[in-house]
């Protein structure tokens, strides 16, 4: 399976060797894992996986705002207590849709 994931991202990306040294028993953890062929690729997923969560850490950190008035005009036009309100209403509006399919009453 990491040697199809090993194939598949030295096809689609650029690549560049890189002389890697790591603790023996580290090494040999890793190829337990996904053997030896695989050890790139695993290191490679650890990596990425790493950096998103690295990325992730730094914009919870900061003090901008997750998205603004401009990315969500449908929101910013009615305000954010009537947009949730139309949500729910929907919502319950085809919670309705499928009991009347069903033959179920409104009581409840």
């Amino acid at each position: 399976m990491l040697e199809l994931a090993h194939r598949e991202w030295a096809l689609l990306m650029a690549t560049v060797r890189a002389h890697v040294v790591l603790p023996e028993e580290l090494a040999r953890e890793i190829d337990a894992l996904v053997g030896p062929r695989g050890r790139s690729a695993f290191l490679v997923q650890t990596a990425e996986r790493e950096l998103k969560r690295r990325a992730l850490r730094e914009f919870l950190r900061s003090k901008e705002p997750a998205w603004t008035d401009a990315n969500h005009p449908e929101i910013a036009a009615m305000g954010s207590a009537a947009w949730v309100h139309q949500l729910r209403r929907e919502k319950s509006d085809r919670q309705r849709q499928l009991d009347e399919r069903m033959g179920l009453n409104d009581a409840g």
